[in-house]
């Protein structure tokens, strides 16, 4: 299949399927539509000691290791795996049919997976461009979801998830797994207790992008449809550096470091100071180093990553706390307040101050506990989405906070690219003031044929 809305689905298509905002605005088939009508109307209802029925969208590194997390839960089966590179799908087929000792049917197309109409829920694991298509449609399709971070390319597409989500009352769980790491949940709940008393800056430690071409066109891999791959993007001659990993550092894909680290901690940073609903009131460029010259913000140039490699941001909140996007140090989340610091990574928390002093012998707040488990005790991420799953409940990393979390990082990208000193964001209407230029940026071109409506 090299287009949504041609080859072998377009003799069976049906109309764009565009019916309330957000839905996807290219053909499906009738086998598709079929069941993505009957999803949007009911759903089975999982209990407690019911088997789940799942599938993987893409398995690429990534892809394969939620899938596995996915797995190694009891009661769940997976039928099915979809990735447009044959490689990749058929080594993570042999992952389930060794570990399940059955089947699993493997795809080329998200469409012809989701037509099967058995499946509860999928992992999706795809590049950040596919992420809002094959999420909106797996979720008309009846399936809740487990999504890889980040949510989407841009605040436009990530509000059409929400909107999906909302309106076929879909699980939803990102992949944002520090929210379930006991380090980073412990610095939260200790920031939001008032450990550090008034909070006044917080740093999402990121680091620098990788600098890397001019790259040369080479010729597309056997097994790779490199035109579904592309979906919504330029229809471009394949690069190989554009591809599998590399391409988040290519706008055109991605976000480079704000959107793939960014993702995580500036995620954590506002869960902890309360602004997981809302957005920033302010951004702030402190610093800036490009990789190409832009205009218009799009690149001049298409042989090299051209992602901002090096940049300190200020996203400023209603309540008064500054959020420091930054490059220059050690990875990881930190918070000064005005008794000490807290500072976190994957693998350590460090506590400094005479407040913080007295962390273990002074008992977090129950009630605060509760409010930022969303009533749940602490598990993995992959297991509080199975929870939610029976009990359909919201999953701590819902797709609303995060799309609230990851527009920071995208308005932290469009001020770069426009060379703007700052930005005003109205949270509640989500437009940029003033600037009709820079709300252009708050979603992109689309191919003909991959559009979300």
């Amino acid at each position: 299949m090299t287009h949504l809305s041609r080859r072998g689905f377009l003799d069976r298509a049906m109309a764009g399927l565009t019916i309330g905002a957000g839905l996807p605005a290219w053909y499906a088939s009738k086998a598709l539509a079929e069941v993505q009508e009957a999803g949007a109307r009911a759903r089975r209802k999982i209990g407690p000691n019911d088997e789940i029925v799942m599938a993987a969208i893409g398995v690429g590194g990534q892809g394969t290791y939620i899938m596995k997390k996915a797995m190694a839960h009891p009661g769940v089966r997976f039928v099915a795996v979809c990735d447009v590179d044959a490689e990749r799908r058929e080594k993570a087929a042999a992952v389930v049919k060794d570990k399940q000792k059955g089947d699993c049917a493997t795809y080329a197309d998200f469409r012809e997976l989701l037509a099967r109409g058995d499946i509860d829920a999928v992992t999706i694991g795809t590049v950040d461009h596919w992420h809002a298509l094959t999420s909106i449609a797996a979720m008309k399709a009846g399936c809740d979801v487990y999504c890889e971070k980040p949510l989407a390319l841009t605040i436009a597409e990530g509000q059409a998830m929400v909107q999906a989500a909302r309106k076929y009352d879909r699980i939803f769980q990102v992949g944002s797994m520090q929210r379930s790491d006991p380090r980073y949940r412990l610095a939260c709940e200790l920031v939001r207790n008032g450990r550090l008393g008034k909070v006044h800056t917080v740093e999402a430690r990121i680091g620098e992008n990788p600098i890397g071409g001019p790259f040369k066109e080479v010729a597309v891999p056997n097994g790779l449809d490199w035109d579904f791959w592309k979906g919504p993007t330029a229809d471009i001659p394949y690069v190989k550096e554009r591809c599998h990993y590399t391409f988040r550092w290519w706008y055109e894909y991605s976000g480079g470091k704000l959107t793939d680290w960014g993702a995580h901690h500036v995620d954590i940073g506002q869960w902890a100071i309360g602004m997981e609903d809302s957005g920033p009131k302010t951004i702030e460029v402190q610093k800036r180093v490009l990789p190409v010259d832009f205009k218009g913000g799009y690149p001049t140039v298409d042989d090299r990553y051209n992602t901002a490699n090096a940049f300190i941001v200020h996203a400023t909140f209603a309540n008064g706390v500054v959020l420091e996007i930054r490059d220059d140090t050690e990875n990881g989340v930190r918070f000064q307040g005005e008794h000490g610091h807290i500072f976190v990574t994957r693998d350590r928390i460090d506590l400094d101050g005479g407040a913080v002093g007295a962390l273990y012998r002074d008992p977090v707040s129950e009630s605060l506990l509760k409010e930022l488990r969303k009533g749940k005790a602490v598990a993995g991420h992959m297991e509080n989405f199975f929870e939610c799953l029976v009990d359909r409940s919201v999953p701590v990393s819902d797709v609303w906070s995060h799309h609230r979390a990851l527009s920071t990082c995208h308005l932290a990208n469009i001020a770069l690219r426009l060379d703007r000193k700052k930005l005003e964001w109205d949270a509640e209407k989500e437009q940029i003031v003033g600037d009709s230029e820079a709300n252009a940026f708050l979603s992109r071109p689309q191919r003909k044929g991959y559009e979300i409506g």
